[in-house]
């Protein structure tokens, strides 16, 4: 790599540096002059980047009191990560809902409770703890697939095994047959509806509280090429391709309300895998 090349960067890092240290003293600064003193123990901080050289120092002293830096946290339910990546907030979820399902799981195979009890158990118990938050996810193939191995584990205990008809004996449901019997949007579809919903939310704030960011491409981290990262606004551009919008302006279509329920509700009901 080029020496002109390596001085950006450095002269970046510093500066970043000595904007932490510059927000932290405003930070203290401010508490002390309404009589409130920021606890080190519970103040943390964590720099947002997919570089992680990014910022040299590992922890802000201020006076007495040093904040440490952190890989990742928790922020009104939702873990955070420095690479802002939405991995660790998926498997967090995962582990969650896991958690819910084995909770209930012997109700779901209770034999006396009809299927479409067990299906409302299942959509109120288990699904919003494992969607808390999927209005912001940028969800790629494997997230994805990820989410839907959960769901039909679920669903295969909610409609139980089947008997072969020509050898008699009990297999398992096939995805294809769950995704038959299972007549709700699955975990997708709904995703991609509370997702487009946000959208229309996100619009009608206004430029005063903040526009959606729509551009990407590619990103260069040492000697070695990135495939480009799936940004949320692309997310909601693949969910229009579906209903056959491709070419319309989203933003332009969120501002009529009436029109974009039907566009959530399209991309509800959809029937695709």
């Amino acid at each position: 790599m080029k020496l002109n090349s390596l001085v950006p960067q450095r002269n970046s890092k510093i500066k970043l540096d000595n904007s932490l240290v510059e927000n932290a003293e405003a930070l203290v600064a401010a508490t002390r002059e309404i009589g409130l003193e920021v606890s080190a123990d519970k103040t943390k901080y964590m720099v947002m980047s997919r570089d992680q050289n990014l910022g040299r120092i590992h922890s802000v002293r201020i006076d007495n009191s040093t904040f440490e830096r952190v890989e990742e946290f928790k922020y009104l339910g939702t873990t955070l990560t420095v690479q802002n990546s939405i991995r660790e907030e998926i498997k967090s979820r995962l582990r969650s809902g896991n958690a819910c399902y084995h909770s209930v799981q012997n109700l779901l195979s209770f034999r006396l409770l009809s299927e479409n009890l067990k299906i409302k158990i299942y959509r109120t118990i288990i699904l919003p703890v494992v969607l808390y938050g999927c209005e912001t996810w940028s969800l790629t193939l494997r997230e994805g697939t990820k989410l839907r191995v959960f769901e039909n584990i679920v669903l295969r205990r909610i409609f139980g095994p089947r008997r072969g008809e020509v050898t008699g004996e009990w297999r398992r449901l096939h995805n294809e047959e769950l995704n038959d019997l299972y007549s709700s949007p699955n975990i997708a579809r709904v995703i991609k509806s509370r997702r487009m919903r946000w959208a229309g939310h996100v619009v009608h704030m206004g430029e005063e509280r903040g526009r959606i960011g729509s551009c990407w491409g590619n990103r260069r981290e040492g000697d070695h090429w990135e495939r480009p990262r799936r940004r949320w606004v692309n997310n909601i551009r693949m969910d229009f391709q579906e209903v056959g919008c491709r070419y319309m302006d989203w933003i332009g279509l969120a501002q009529d309300r009436d029109g974009w329920r039907t566009l959530v509700s399209a991309v509800m009901n959809l029937r695709v895998p």
